[in-house]
């Protein structure tokens, strides 16, 4: 085990010391812990892990525990990018994270061994995807929103529990010659790259490098797969589905240009909403977060999900700079623009580099 951080970490007889992820006893314990403390797919050491196989970004952790028990526990990837700089980001990748605490008082000295393990590592920051905001740290509200709600009992009730407008568009992609396949193969994930690639590009932004999602699969095993719709032989709208706690997560989705005049995507979320609940065991759909007042933001309103305001937290280190990796952001708005402009291929080969550090 490693050592304790500093004696101020100590509080109700709780030591917090830094976690090994790759250690597959340890892993499990934490996985457990999770379990019961409700945490999302993204503070489990798989998710951890898989980030730093497909990054190249450290995996670790935090953990207190009392008397040999897990009492509370912060996920960590450790980012560093020539261009964005270095920290401590809860979850790397991810749209959730943040401190897991089973007891009360056992918050505080995590937060305050993250701000230690920040310095040790030369690190600016750290950001916390979720969970409550530490005393003394900056939080940040009214960027995001998420969306989470029930599925229904069966394919009709679905289609039903949509709102009207947006259920005729599903309706119509029903009768489209579109069909769908599901799986975790290499063809399945060659698809979803493809189309994944080609939507992130139409936004503007640097696409991950394929190494991520091939370890995340690879790492989730059968709590993971792709569903992607096809018009023809082509597909046309492809996304990478965590399943967790008996909620699925579509996480990385996006089609070409065709999947909006085709209804490709209303076709690929219906399929996976029906996928989710009858092959998967779900009752709940967490669409993800959207920037608020955004294209997705209002996608995601049309489809009968409320959003949920989300707040981030931030620990800037003494006369830093926090840094901003938002990619919808002001400051992106020209780059973005530029983005958009460079062939596909061109963006595909030198956007991973960068991708690496916005985690």
């Amino acid at each position: 085990m490693n050592a304790p951080f500093a004696p101020d970490h100590f509080e109700n007889d709780a030591i917090v010391t830094l976690a090994d992820v790759h250690d597959d006893p340890q892993a499990r314990r934490i996985s457990q812990f999770v379990q019961e403390q409700a945490g999302s797919p993204f503070h489990l050491p798989e998710w951890l892990v898989a980030a730093e196989r497909g990054t190249g970004q450290r995996a670790c952790g935090l953990i207190a525990q009392r008397a040999g028990r897990i009492v509370g526990w912060l996920p960590l990837t450790l980012v560093h990018s020539p261009l964005f700089g270095r920290a401590l980001v809860s979850s790397g990748f991810a749209v959730d994270g943040g401190i897991l605490a089973a007891e009360p008082g056992v918050a505080s000295p995590l937060a305050r061994a993250a701000a230690e393990l920040a310095l040790r590592r030369s690190c600016n920051e750290v950001e916390l995807r979720g969970g409550a905001t530490p005393v003394g740290w900056q939080e940040i509200t009214g960027k995001h929103c998420g969306f989470v709600r029930d599925l229904a009992e069966d394919d009709e009730a679905q289609l039903l529990a949509v709102p009207r407008k947006q259920r005729a568009e599903i309706r119509k992609s029903l009768k489209n010659d579109l069909s769908v396949a599901i799986g975790s193969a290499e063809s399945d994930r060659c698809v979803h790259y493809a189309c994944y690639a080609a939507s992130v590009h139409n936004l503007g932004t640097p696409v991950f490098p394929r190494a991520l999602f091939d370890a995340v699969l690879d790492m989730f095993g059968g709590r993971a797969d792709i569903v992607t719709v096809f018009d023809g032989p082509e597909p046309v709208a492809s996304v990478l589905t965590l399943y967790h706690a008996d909620t699925a997560y579509p996480f990385w989705g996006g089609g070409v240009w065709r999947a909006r005049e085709t209804r490709a995507n209303e076709r690929m979320y219906y399929a996976l909403m029906c996928h989710a609940r009858s092959a998967k065991g779900c009752t709940r759909f967490d669409f993800g977060r959207s920037k608020t007042g955004s294209g997705p933001f209002n996608y995601k309103k049309n489809w009968g999900f409320e959003p949920l305001p989300l707040a981030y937290s931030r620990w800037t280190a003494p006369g830093a700079q926090a840094r901003d990796v938002d990619p919808t952001s002001d400051a992106y708005a020209r780059k973005i623009e530029l983005w958009k402009k460079l062939p596909l291929s061109v963006a595909n080969r030198i956007g991973p580099p960068i991708a690496r550090g916005l985690a």
